[in-house]
């Protein structure tokens, strides 16, 4: 084994989350470019069918009424996970601020509830962003795979993954758990 059997396969350069935004401002990426960033590296993203289009707009529409002031109702915008991640989840309840969140995008600890919606997107999601959101400490995820025809709910991240995993088939009214009497029916989400 010679030294450049030691040397790494490829170099990658990753950017962070001000060369991203500083990309779009500049125009290497079109203003309606679905495309996220993911440990330094720009992602698209999978596109929006109706069925996923329908399943956020219903669940951001009840959260909306369930929450009332107690949380911001953020839908596919971003969260700034650290310095070279910032997905768009589907939908997060976050914790209020008075700026709803003008002066900087939420971050893992603003997050009460994150929500991904999967269809063609179910193994990325499950593989590569729950993870993320584990690592970096988000309390509470639900996966609703519309492919598999379930909702996954991801509890108790520890060490970098969910302690506590459950899922149904035939999810109805569940509490979110950072928001005591709220909970949010997922009765007829997956078709």
């Amino acid at each position: 084994m010679g030294a450049l059997d030691e040397l790494p396969l490829v170099t990658r350069h990753r950017i962070t989350v001000t060369d991203y935004y500083r990309m779009a401002e500049v125009g290497l990426l079109a203003p309606d470019a679905r495309v996220e960033l993911i440990d330094g590296e720009v992602v698209d993203m999978a596109p929006i069918g109706s069925q996923h289009a329908s399943v956020v707009a219903r669940l951001a529409q009840q959260a909306m009424q369930l929450v009332g002031q107690r949380a911001v109702v953020w839908s596919q915008n971003p969260l700034r996970l650290d310095e070279l991640t910032e997905p768009e989840p589907d939908l997060m309840l976050l914790a209020p601020r008075t700026d709803f969140y003008a002066s900087a995008h939420p971050g893992p600890a603003d997050v009460l509830l994150l929500i991904e919606v999967s269809h063609t997107s179910a193994r990325y999601d499950r593989e590569i962003k729950l993870p993320l959101y584990a690592r970096h400490g988000v309390q509470e995820v639900w996966m609703v795979d519309l492919y598999a025809a379930c909702v996954r709910f991801f509890r108790k991240p520890e060490g970098g993954q969910y302690t506590d995993i459950t899922a149904s088939e035939t999810p109805g009214h569940v509490a979110v758990a950072a928001l005591p009497g709220v909970a949010i029916d997922l009765t007829g989400v997956l078709g």
